[in-house]
């Protein structure tokens, strides 16, 4: 029987954007449900109720996949109910200690409504994680995107989230793949680590081809 798991999109995005990575882990055996939620006007107020109760359907435990706002929410969900039956969360460019554009587009008053009712959460991330849970990061470093114009990002980047953003203390396991953002999403090398974490609780080491097609080491961090 395949694995259960969930997937949450990011701020902004239609529970469509997982089609993708959806595909991905079905052909690599597992069973994905996607997960939509209201990211501005619903919040992790009506988000993290909704997740909970879905996380506890069915008999067996689940594993979660989650993009950017999607991590904070799942976690925030586990450390609400540390009983949930999940094993393994693997998080995609999601700014878990807290993200400097969106504390950017809260400065300003025509950007700060666009982030809506997930801003506090987006500006200050969760606490160092310490739940039964197995968590992994899997970041980006190809700097395309807007968020960096709205906040003070520094060091290697996704465009939107920093990479630093996503090392929170307490992880299993952290990794850093030739993506943007959004592009996350779409790259077989974020779907192929996802599936590895899911299975093993470690992300694969290896060489990953560089933004201009250069080698360059995208091998695991471990925290």
């Amino acid at each position: 029987m395949s694995r259960r798991v969930l997937l949450l999109h990011g701020l902004w995005m239609p529970r469509a954007s997982m089609h993708w990575l959806a595909r991905r882990l079905a052909a690599a055996g597992f069973a994905p449900e996607p997960f939509g939620y209201s990211t501005v006007a619903g919040g992790p107020d009506r988000a993290v109720p909704e997740l909970i109760e879905r996380l506890r359907r069915g008999d067996a435990d689940a594993d979660v996949v989650a993009h950017s706002l999607g991590g904070l929410i799942t976690l925030t969900a586990l450390r609400r109910e540390a009983d949930l039956p999940v094993r393994r969360v693997v998080c995609l460019g999601s700014p878990l200690c807290g993200s400097a554009a969106a504390e950017g587009l809260s400065r300003r008053r025509w950007s700060a409504r666009t982030l809506g009712r997930s801003a506090e959460l987006l500006r200050r991330g969760c606490a160092p994680w310490q739940g039964r849970a197995e968590i992994g990061v899997v970041a980006g470093r190809v700097p395309f995107g807007l968020g960096q114009f709205f906040g003070g990002i520094r060091g290697d980047s996704d465009g939107t989230v920093a990479v630093a953003e996503t090392r929170l203390p307490g992880l299993a396991d952290h990794t850093v793949v030739a993506a943007s953002h959004s592009g996350l999403l779409f790259s077989r090398d974020a779907a192929a680590q996802a599936a590895q974490f899911l299975r093993e609780g470690r992300f694969a080491p290896g060489v990953l081809p560089g933004p201009a097609g250069n080698p360059r080491s995208g091998g695991n961090e471990r925290l």
